[in-house]
């Protein structure tokens, strides 16, 4: 099964994302957005730049994990991963955004 985008609505109204792999894990979770259009921009955003490799900014945590963040072109944050024990489970993770990131799937969040 392919992956897809979550979109989401909290209390205060404010939207995010998250794109999941085809197993249902996320791989990828969105900032706030101040409006629906925001976050869909936002999919959109990292729609066009998941297959960019110079878009994935590698980092390493205080504790000693690792994550990354994707970027668009001006090198703003559009999504940032979840916290991986080793180098290779981050590469791992980049590219199940790779895989998934272009879907056009869209679904309501809970």
């Amino acid at each position: 099964m392919a992956g897809w985008y979550e979109l989401n609505k909290n209390d205060k109204g404010q939207f995010s994302f998250v794109l999941k792999a085809g197993n249902g894990e996320v791989v990828l979770r969105s900032e706030t957005y101040e409006s629906r259009s925001g976050a869909e921009n936002g999919i959109a955003s990292v729609q066009k730049n998941c297959a960019v490799e110079s878009a994935y900014a590698h980092s390493d945590s205080s504790d000693g994990r690792f994550y990354f963040n994707l970027k668009a072109a001006n090198h703003q944050v559009i999504g940032t991963s979840q916290m991986y024990k080793t180098t290779a489970a981050r590469q791992s993770g980049m590219e199940s955004v790779r895989t998934n990131g272009p879907t056009t799937v869209v679904k309501e969040g809970a």
